[in-house]
Formats: C-alpha cells, sequence, structure tokens
C-alpha cells in the first residue's frame, strides 16, 4: 500500500490508541476476606490479601488497570474501588457461606465460569494473570488459557513441605492431616498449576528449593520475588514519638510484641513458652499480642483458651496481654513502640509481619522454620531462633534485652536491609520484568481447562 501523507498520519493516530490503550493485569485470590481494607485476623485473610491488595497498588502506580478477582459471599457487594486504577471484582460459587480455603477449590469450576461470563460481558482482556495460592491457582489457569494470556502463578505456602514439617513434628496427628488440611488433593493441583503456568513465583530461597527438588520445576520456570512492604507507611520514628506511642498503646517497662491469627501454625503458644524464660530474668518485661480468631467470637476460640490455661499454669497472667487484632492503620505505630517483635511461627513461607516490623525500627526475632532467616545476617539484621524450641527462642530473646547495642544495632540495620530489598514498588517492577518475553500457548491440548 502507497503511504500517502493523510495515511500515514491516520496509521500513527491508530498506533497511538493502541498504545494508550489501557493495559490490564487479572490478580486472582480466591478465599478470604478480600477487601479494600481488609478485615486480618478473620479466617484465612492475613499477609497474602494485604500482599495483593499493595502489589495491585503499585502496578497501577506503573501504568496498569489492575482488577483484583475474588469469591463473593456473605452479601458482599460485587465491585469495590481499592484505589485509582484498583478495583476488586466478586464472584459468586458454592453459596452465600465461607468455605475454607482447604476445600474452596470444588467451586473453583463454577466460580471460573462466572468470571468468565462477566469478562466476556464487558469485553476485558489483561496482559497477564497472577494467582494466589492453590486455589486461585486452579481459576488462572482455566481464565488465562480461556483469554491466551500467560499465568503467573504466587503459591504463598508449599504443600510438600507444610505436610513434611507438620508430620515430623506431630507424628500422632498424621492420620488426621489429611481430612484438615487436604494435603494429597492439594499437593496433585499445586503439581498441575505448576507445570502448566508460565511462571511460578517463589517467595523465599526455601520456596525456590522446593520447587526444583519437590516439584520437578526447571530453573526457567521460577521467579524469586520476595513480599514487599509499604515503605511510606512503615519506618522508623525518633525515640521521642516512640514514647508518646507506648503511652498510646499502654506500654509499661519493656514490651515484647507479637500478632497474628490464633492459628497452630502461628505458634503463640511456642511463644508464650519462650517468653517465661524471659520472665525468669527479667522483672520489667511484659508480652503483648494482639491475636485474630478464626472463630467468629475471639473468646470462645479454643485456641484462645488452651494459650490464657498454659500463661495462667505459667504464672504469666500478670506479665502477657492478649487483645484482638488491631486495625491496619495502627500496625506502624504499633511496631514502632515494640521494644522487641517476634514471629514465633512453627511454618511460615515468608513472614510479613517481620519485614513490616524491622521496616519500623523494631529489634526482630524471625523463626528459622521459614524463609525470612535466609535472607538476613543474624545479629545485624535480625536474630532467628528455632520456634519449635522454647528455651533457645527464649535465650534469644533474652540477648536481644540484655544487651542495648544489639538490640539498636537491629533496629538501624533491620529498617536498611526492609527498604533495600522489600519496598512494593521493586517488587512491581521485578514481576513485570519476570513477565516481559515470556510467551503463552492456549490452544495446547494437555494445557487447556475448558470453562464449561
Amino acid at each position: 500500500m502507497k503511504v500517502t501523507p493523510e495515511s500515514f498520519v491516520e496509521k500513527f493516530k491508530l498506533e497511538k490508541q493502541a498504545d494508550d490503550a489501557e493495559k490490564r493485569i487479572a490478580m486472582i485470590s480466591t478465599h478470604g476476606y478480600v477487601a479494600a481494607e481488609p478485615p486480618l485476623g478473620m479466617p484465612d485473610t492475613g499477609g497474602q490479601v494485604v500482599f495483593v491488595i499493595e502489589l495491585s497498588r503499585k502496578l497501577a502506580q506503573l501504568g496498569y488497570q489492575v482488577d483484583i478477582w475474588t469469591r463473593q459471599f456473605e452479601g458482599q457487594v460485587a465491585e469495590e474501588e481499592v484505589d485509582e486504577g484498583v478495583r476488586i471484582l466478586r464472584v459468586p460459587c458454592g453459596g452465600d457461606e465461607f468455605i475454607a480455603k482447604e476445600f474452596l477449590h470444588e467451586w473453583i469450576p463454577e466460580w471460573a465460569r462466572n468470571a468468565m461470563a462477566r469478562i466476556n460481558a464487558e469485553g476485558l482482556s489483561y496482559e497477564f494473570v497472577n494467582s494466589h495460592y492453590w486455589d486461585a491457582g486452579i481459576a488462572g489457569e482455566i481464565v488465562s488459557n480461556n483469554l491466551g494470556c500467560p499465568h503467573v502463578h504466587t503459591p504463598h505456602s508449599v504443600g510438600t513441605w507444610k505436610r513434611r514439617k507438620m508430620e515430623t513434628d506431630f507424628p500422632n496427628d498424621k492420620e488426621s492431616f489429611d481430612e484438615v488440611y487436604n494435603f494429597t488433593t492439594r499437593i496433585e493441583h499445586e503439581q498441575k498449576i505448576y507445570d502448566s503456568c508460565a511462571i511460578v513465583v517463589a517467595t523465599s530461597p526455601i520456596q525456590m528449593d522446593l520447587f526444583f527438588e519437590d516439584y520437578g520445576l526447571p530453573e526457567e520456570k521460577v521467579a524469586m520475588i520476595p513480599p514487599g512492604y509499604d515503605d511510606t507507611r512503615f519506618y522508623p520514628v525518633s525515640e521521642a514519638s516512640r514514647e508518646s506511642l507506648r503511652e498510646k498503646f499502654g506500654f509499661e517497662g519493656r514490651v515484647i510484641t507479637s500478632i497474628g491469627r490464633l492459628s497452630r501454625n502461628k505458634g503463640f503458644d511456642l511463644l508464650v513458652d519462650a517468653f517465661a524464660v524471659v520472665a525468669k530474668r527479667f522483672n520489667d518485661v511484659r508480652l503483648f499480642m494482639p491475636l485474630g480468631s478464626e472463630s467468629e467470637g475471639q473468646a470462645e476460640d479454643p485456641m484462645l483458651n488452651d494459650i490464657v490455661k498454659q500463661i495462667h499454669e505459667l504464672g504469666l497472667q500478670d506479665r502477657v496481654t492478649i487483645t484482638q487484632s488491631l486495625e491496619d492503620d495502627l500496625m506502624p505505630d504499633f511496631y514502632r513502640a515494640s521494644d522487641l517483635f517476634c514471629l514465633p511461627s512453627r511454618y511460615e513461607p515468608f513472614g510479613m509481619t517481620a519485614v513490616e516490623a524491622m521496616a519500623s525500627g523494631a529489634p526482630t526475632i524471625v523463626t528459622t522454620n521459614g524463609g525470612l532467616y535466609r535472607t538476613l545476617e543474624y545479629g545485624k539484621d535480625a536474630l532467628y531462633a528455632d520456634s519449635f524450641d522454647a528455651l533457645d527462642y527464649g535465650i534469644t530473646m533474652c540477648k536481644a534485652l540484655a544487651h542495648p547495642t544489639i538490640s539498636q544495632r537491629l533496629s538501624e540495620n533491620g529498617s536498611q536491609k526492609a527498604r533495600s530489598l522489600f519496598t512494593w514498588s521493586g517488587i512491581a517492577q521485578q514481576l513485570i520484568a519476570a513477565v516481559e518475553g515470556v510467551e503463552n500457548d492456549p490452544s495446547s491440548p494437555e494445557k487447556l481447562m475448558p470453562v464449561a
């Protein structure tokens, strides 16, 4: 075709319109209470929801429109705006009741049919789909293959690792694990998802090793991208500001803190045993734990009752305070007011609260039963201990409390380490870079998972 000046101008206009067209990313996180202001501490609602929301915000700042696809239940609205360029789209499946993440996969085909109906009705297309956890991974494969775009899967935790750790540490309960955690079905689906998606995201070196050793993935299929934190919210403050914050939370003496959901794998009972070691050596130290309950009412939660009984048996009722989980806007000040923050999880793929605590200037102890400690230098960025060994964990806390120079070093270097490795802006850029150049062939018969 001969290009005249007029046709050249028209061609330029069409190309510019194509360049200016909205580039969209689909984030899929089907379980739990996904919301612009997530109710952290509710069942299946914790670090993963924060991860998805914050990553989506940063991707939007890079120029993308981001749709966060999740499940609609308990009368939730179908659509919610998170921020400019980010919205939550809720799709029903399996009725209106809450469904635990271990068993939500049974309704994912229904969810995907409903999601695709809305995608087709709105004429949506996506640069790529990023799914989170194995239930959403099933959905991600269906949606990406029907749309012909790459599927990036972020597992957050790995079934083989969790099952192996629990069988080792709780051999007497082994027969009940499949009934409670659905490990066999989960691992089968994980293998299928990892084999068929374009990229699997490891959030820690431990996860990367597992993908190679347990699932046989090739190195070129795995991208190492850690979780991030919002550096506009979590940062250190002056000592004078800290004292004001301590008054705000009613902290007296030195205060060790931890926070999370009342779940067996979070290790709060182990932390209480470890604190008993500390309490014998320091009269001015207290333990403060805001705990979200898996039950509707915290007071009726059997795990909470067990911990309260444990505290009384150890004679620590005047030294340990348990409250309901904190509102998200209080979290930065909570960390800043802490003299020592502890992550005592039995199993922790990463440990987002520990990163936020470090970023806020709190000296931090992490568990060796997780992935974060492998990125940190002991005694400089943080301390770490075995959360299955109460004495080891307790003595480690004592070291930070007994030596102010150690505590000060952890506070300063920990915040610097967090800023250098874990900001959301950097994480978003790493994700985009990992997807660039990926080719996805949705027509491959062994990969295609039809909606109907």
